[in-house]
């Protein structure tokens, strides 16, 4: 006969499975510790189209396991690196550009602009000028400096990076891939686990979690495309060199809160550079009316709207995320704040109803 287990038995069991699934647990996170940031983008960017894919899904349910996560797992890729290549291509154009100006300046130094005269600080600027960048000797002394501080040891540290983001990319087009084709069987898995483990909040907390993401996206990634795209414009009505890519590189620069400031100084800085120094401040001035507008009206509509957060807690999720986790760290942290704010909210009005039941039984 069978000896029945006891409670206490049965006790133990769980306590031992529940250790041997932790340590396997953190085993396995130790073990995919590379490759973790690749599977958070994957899953960021799968929660990012998953209302497009589902409609494609409904639409064509035969391509759902092979051509369908196929087609959108390319559309990614396409969508991040038409974008590099074009960044890649001009910078190319200029690099040539630049060295002819740099071997001019190694020849016969730097002539000192016009707009420099009309700088605070001017004389104490020219004479700086005169003394280090008018001579062929002085441009060159400095080239070198500045060539040998980027230079050492940074070039074998830009290559890693360059190669390690390279595998980061690649892999997480081969993991959205495998989450798009799996998608139905994920979300399932996803709500039983989050029933057992939270009970009835599990869905409020996988809900939450969902359009933190979304609106994270809307209100980092879109509203950047759009300050890009406004500030293009007037780069391009301004004079400003290579208005496209800068307009790029500002709409890349304007998903981190303040980012875009960078790169109006730039601008401005080029314009100065041709002595258009009315146009320089005017840029200025119209971005920091562009980042205002994003950034104190549009952003905190979509992001607080959609994670149902303050947007002070927004921002420090954010920018904490940032610092931590880099850019993915943008879209990591408001869901992070999101669930947490959700947690503490469920607990406050836990105590609250713990509150109420004695003078409820009373009355």
């Amino acid at each position: 006969m069978i000896e029945q287990p006891t409670p206490d038995h049965r006790r133990a069991q769980r306590i031992a499975k529940a250790s041997l699934g932790v340590g396997l647990g953190l085993f396995a996170v130790w073990l995919s510790a590379t490759f973790i940031p690749a599977l958070l983008w994957a899953a960021i960017i799968a929660i990012a189209i998953d209302p497009l894919y589902a409609r494609a899904e409904s639409r064509w349910p035969a391509g759902r396991r092979v051509w369908l996560p196929t087609i959108a797992t390319l559309l990614i890729a396409l969508l991040v690196l038409a974008p590099l290549t074009i960044g890649v291509v001009e910078a190319a154009r200029e690099a040539r550009t630049l060295l002819h100006w740099l071997a001019d300046a190694r020849a016969n130094g730097l002539a000192e602009p016009e707009w420099v005269s009309k700088l605070p600080f001017a004389n104490e600027i020219s004479g700086w000028w005169q003394d280090n960048l008018a001579t062929p000797e002085g441009t060159a002394l400095q080239w070198d400096r500045v060539r040998g501080s980027f230079l050492d040891g940074n070039s074998e540290l830009v290559g890693r990076n360059l190669l390690h983001r390279s595998v980061v990319f690649t892999f997480t087009l081969v993991a959205l891939f495998f989450l798009l084709r799996e998608r139905d069987g994920f979300i399932a898995q996803l709500q039983i686990a989050g029933k057992r483990m939270f009970g009835d909040s599990g869905d409020r907390i996988g809900t939450q979690l969902v359009r933190s993401v979304r609106g994270t996206i809307d209100g980092l990634v879109l509203v950047g495309i759009g300050e890009g795209a406004v500030m293009a414009v007037f780069y391009l009505i301004a004079g400003v060199p290579h208005p496209l890519l800068l307009g790029l590189l500002t709409a890349v620069a304007a998903m981190i809160p303040f980012g875009a400031a960078v790169l109006f100084a730039i601008a401005a800085l080029m314009l100065v550079g041709q002595g258009a120094v009315g146009w320089a401040i005017a840029i200025i001035i119209i971005g920091l009316v562009v980042v205002g507008i994003a950034d104190h009206f549009v952003r905190p509509y979509l992001i607080g709207g959609s994670t149902r957060l303050p947007f002070l807690w927004v921002l420090i999720g954010i920018l904490g995320g940032v610092e931590s986790l880099g850019l993915l760290g943008l879209f990591v942290g408001p869901a992070v704040m999101a669930m947490l704010i959700l947690l503490w909210r469920d607990y406050i009005a836990g105590a609250n109803r713990i509150a109420e039941t004695p003078t409820a039984a009373v009355n």
